[in-house]
């Protein structure tokens, strides 16, 4: 068996599930392989991981492992979230931001029903970015939690309050008003920059 190629897959796995993890077990039953093997593999990735000093571990919390950055690059992590040309959105980030902005408070499983993916990382990044928050827990089982947008949002699209998004048509169809939510969200911004560019 080909370990260089297995070693190589459970890295882009660990990769694709990001800060969820993957348990043991779900590794193994995904490559075939029983749980000691796969376990050896991982534990063999670390140590190649430090000798060949990359700028990612494996960790394991709670059970599950992720790719995580080294604790001691922190400060630069910080200066990438803090630069001017790291505040742009992600295309993922801009559709999670305006779905939550027109339809607060909102669960993630209702934003991911609506967009039709995994909306996580956006999320997290909007988190991150202070522009969205936690507001509450919803009635479903398990209590999820509900999201909403923050004073910072305002700020970054130049809303004096939430009554300042512009309104959405009439009878569409989930698609459309998630795209049309979207677009506007994304022209409030482009305004915004418009008038900071403009002259005194």
């Amino acid at each position: 068996m080909d370990f260089t190629r297995v070693k190589s897959i459970i890295e882009g796995l660990l990769f694709a599930v990001g800060d969820e993890g993957i348990e043991l077990k779900h590794l193994s039953e995904i490559l075939e392989l029983d749980k000691d093997t796969v376990y050896d593999l991982i534990q063999d990735m670390k140590g190649d991981y430090k000798r060949e000093g990359r700028g990612i571990q494996i960790v394991e919390t709670a059970n599950a492992f992720q790719l995580t950055t080294l604790p001691e690059h922190a400060p630069y992590f910080e200066r990438l979230v803090h630069s001017p040309s790291h505040s742009t959105l992600s295309q993922a980030a801009l559709e999670t931001l305006a779905i939550i902005s027109y339809r607060q408070p909102i669960t993630r499983a209702e934003i991911e029903e609506i967009r039709g993916v995994k909306s996580e990382k956006a999320l997290h990044t909007l988190i991150h970015k202070m522009l969205v928050k936690e507001v509450g827990r919803g009635e479903g089982m398990g209590r999820p939690i509900l999201y909403g947008t923050t004073k910072e949002f305002l700020e970054y699209f130049g809303l004096s309050s939430l009554n300042d998004l512009p309104p959405l048509p009439q009878e569409l169809d989930l698609a459309e008003e998630m795209e049309i939510e979207k677009q506007m969200l994304f022209s409030r911004l482009e305004q915004k920059k418009e008038k900071e560019q403009e002259p005194f």
